[in-house]
């Protein structure tokens, strides 16, 4: 049997994702009768969590957001997720960094001491891709104010740096962090098409109030959309130029370098990469940088690409 606090962490995690849950369907979930139930919700009150209980065949109890922060209660997996996610919003490319060490000190004030333990037992530094240059630095409240129109799906109005002329008006349809960058996908009003936006680069306008009907965004989700266009692609989340070549290398020592790309073990020092760039030409280099000899390259779109650079190189040797 689960002991009373272990019982009260749980009933809090079910409910605060959100909904109204039924009495019988939680104490189902809790392993614990009606009246235990009761009581365990009487704590959380007490606590100073906003529970309401709502009458009626759908009824139960459902959790309203309050106005004042209670003591906090995590579970250990909790604590840990939360101190992984905070030490790495560094990584995130906004001006979060010296936000989230302040709320990971927040958070650890308010923690029981087994708990405080173990989040300091945790140290994660957010280490950049090689080459990578350090993301732009996004400005929080402008995170928060995309974020909120795309969340209540209100016309956006911003300024956007590089871009002389009036403000853009857009349906947000969703922010993207993706290689340290934020990116806002939405519908542009002005172009009557659907484009992205580097969040680093907007400067919101007053709320316009303003409500749109969603659309169905390309590709099914905002992060295939984002990725995909970010490849180059208009349509799908693949990249415009696939292909694959053989290597005169074990697969094991080719692998961690890929990316998005995979590698086919054809025997002990042989494999095959299939990858994908913007250009065959970029392909082409891409593949050509792990220094072993190439052969079976496909398509021929790929193998011309490979003799191109090639001549290049002859002739940057040559001078």
């Amino acid at each position: 049997m689960s002991t009373p606090t272990a019982r009260l962490l749980n009933l809090l995690s079910v409910m605060q994702t959100g909904g109204t849950w039924a009495a019988a369907a939680l104490s189902e979930r809790l392993g614990a009768s009606d009246r235990t139930l009761r009581r365990d919700v009487d704590r959380l009150r007490e606590l100073g969590y906003r529970i309401t209980t709502v009458m009626g065949p759908d009824g139960g109890y459902r959790l309203e957001p309050g106005a004042v922060l209670p003591p906090l209660l995590l579970d250990d997996e909790q604590a840990v997720a939360l101190s992984a996610a905070l030490q790495t919003a560094s990584g995130s490319g906004s001006a979060l960094s010296e936000a989230s060490a302040r709320a990971l000190a927040t958070v650890r004030q308010v923690l029981p001491s087994r708990l405080r333990h173990r989040v300091d037992q945790l140290t994660v530094d957010a280490i950049p891709r090689s080459g990578d240059r350090p993301p732009p630095t996004v400005d929080p409240s402008t995170l928060a104010v995309v974020g909120a129109a795309a969340h209540d799906r209100e016309v956006l109005r911003f300024d956007y740096a590089g871009r002389d002329g009036p403000a853009r008006r857009v349906e947000p349809h969703g922010l993207v962090a993706q290689a340290g960058r934020w990116f806002l996908a939405a519908w542009d009003l002005d172009k009557d098409d659907w484009r992205i936006f580097r969040v680093d680069r907007m400067q919101p306008r007053l709320p316009t109030r303003l409500p749109f009907i969603p659309r169905d965004v390309p590709g099914g989700d905002v992060s295939t959309f984002v990725s995909a266009r970010l490849k180059g692609s208009e349509h799908i989340d693949a990249w415009p130029c696939t292909g694959s070549v053989v290597l005169d290398s074990p697969a094991a020592e080719i692998a961690p370098f890929v990316g998005d790309g995979t590698v086919e073990e054809l025997g002990a020092r042989r494999c095959r990469l299939t990858a994908g760039s913007w250009s065959w030409s970029a392909l082409a280099a891409s593949m050509g940088r792990f220094d072993v000899p190439i052969e079976s390259a496909e398509p021929t779109e790929l193998a011309h690409a490979f003799s191109v650079l090639a001549e290049r190189f002859s002739q940057a040797a040559a001078g």
